[in-house]
């Protein structure tokens, strides 16, 4: 049985499912029974490759990081979704949705975002596309992540702050999803991420495969063979790390591991580590591991990066973390800034508060010299310039990782 294998009802094993209100019965078993079938048609499949390749710029690059590669003593590999259009790996799954949601007849889309690039992404393809949109965002990720804010409403988008809960994303999904509620028969969900009833997870894990695709092809052009050692990337909900395995979760010789938001430290209660402190329980549609109390209540989480504060994770990932397949290391957030500014020094790259908790993430593991490591770098660092320059340590930025993360541990704030 092949690791990546989804039932009929949308089951990771234990995870997964679609535990939804009456009111969206009809609009998710249309989708579940929609999707596959537009996905697998040829004229879909056309379209969908020819937007990667002439609107987005795939294939991204698959970069060989000389400093990093010495610094761990490896080849390391980024796999730079980074230099997509709008920034991120979302606008794969963007794209891929709002033709799925023509396709069905849909006429307004709604999504939900964190650091803004799902926003981004969604408010892009609907301007492409000519249909309406409306973007929820949290009020804190709002003022956390103005670029991105302004960038959606000059694209179109009608941008509504979320002034419930700990403002944040969780929030986002919350109130995105009471829009659906309101609007079943015109108006299609944007998931952002490998989140959400079946069969999104599935659906955004298969849109987003084409990462995994390209490591495949580009790995071969380049070291003579499809396959790495390591395979690393940050994860919230999952969507870009969904993408990054989803082509090598039958070689079991391809180590996988997972970046999470440490926040403070796993111990301090200001945490999204939720592979690692989460049990089991429902959010948002589905089931999997959860942030969340005695009473089954939900506990707010806190990252540093907006895209990384979800109290969830995508039902994929909870499966094989607890089968064994997949290591997740929770990163606090003194470690992610000091990579963030590691790489920037070194490879003039400046990379995506997420990602920068996935380059930490190289700092916890161990290498053999003829390891071949591919990092998704998820996104750039453009939406995360404020909170850079607020953490910057003083003066001249040395470019010694403990001697960064030493200057950024003694900020105040942090």
């Amino acid at each position: 049985m092949g690791q990546y294998d989804v039932s009929n009802t949308g089951y990771f094993g234990r995870y997964g499912g679609a535990y939804i209100p009456e009111i969206l019965q009809h609009c998710v078993e249309e989708l579940r029974h929609s999707y596959r079938t537009i996905i697998d048609d040829p004229t879909f499949t056309t379209e969908f490759e020819d937007l990667l390749q002439n609107y987005v710029g795939r294939p991204s690059p698959l970069y060989l990081s000389r400093s990093l590669s010495k610094i761990h003593g490896c080849r390391i590999y980024l796999k730079r979704e980074d230099l997509n259009h709008t920034g991120a790996h979302k606008i794969n799954n963007a794209i891929g949705q709002i033709l799925i949601a023509k396709r069905m007849g849909k006429k307004r889309i709604v999504a939900e975002t964190g650091a803004g690039q799902h926003g981004v992404a969604t408010a892009t393809v609907c301007a492409l596309m000519g249909m309406p949109c409306v973007v929820y965002m949290g009020e804190t990720d709002v003022k956390r992540q103005r670029p991105n804010v302004e960038k959606m409403r000059l694209l179109g988008a009608e941008v509504r702050p979320v002034m419930s809960g700990n403002k944040t994303l969780k929030d986002a999904c919350n109130e995105a999803i009471r829009d659906w509620c309101c609007h079943p028969e015109d108006t299609f969900y944007l998931i952002g991420s490998t989140v959400g009833p079946h069969p999104y997870p599935d659906m955004v894990a298969r849109l987003q495969s084409i990462i995994s695709t390209e490591i495949r092809q580009q790995l071969t052009a380049k070291e003579g063979k499809p396959t790495p050692d390591y395979l690393v990337a940050c994860i919230g909900g999952g969507s870009n790390a969904a993408g990054t395995v989803f082509h090598f979760l039958d070689e079991p010789n391809v180590k996988i591991v997972y970046a999470e938001a440490g926040g403070k430290g796993i111990e301090s209660g200001l945490t999204a580590a939720t592979l690692n402190v989460g049990e089991e329980g429902v959010l948002h549609g589905f089931r999997s591991l959860v942030m969340q109390d005695s009473d089954g209540q939900i506990v707010e989480p806190y990252s540093i990066s907006a895209g990384l504060d979800y109290p969830g994770i995508g039902p994929l990932h909870a499966h094989l973390v607890k089968e064994g397949r997949a290591t997740a290391l929770p990163i606090n957030d003194d470690e992610a800034l000091a990579a963030a500014y590691e790489l920037n020094r070194l490879d003039g790259i400046l990379p995506a508060l997420e990602s920068a908790h996935a380059l930490a993430a190289l700092h916890r593991l161990s290498f053999k010299p003829e390891d071949i490591v591919v990092l998704t770098l998820s996104g750039r660092g453009d939406k995360d310039m404020d909170t850079y320059l607020k953490y910057a340590p003083a003066g001249e930025c040395p470019t010694d990782f403990d001697t960064i993360r030493l200057n950024v541990n003694h900020h105040s704030d942090i």
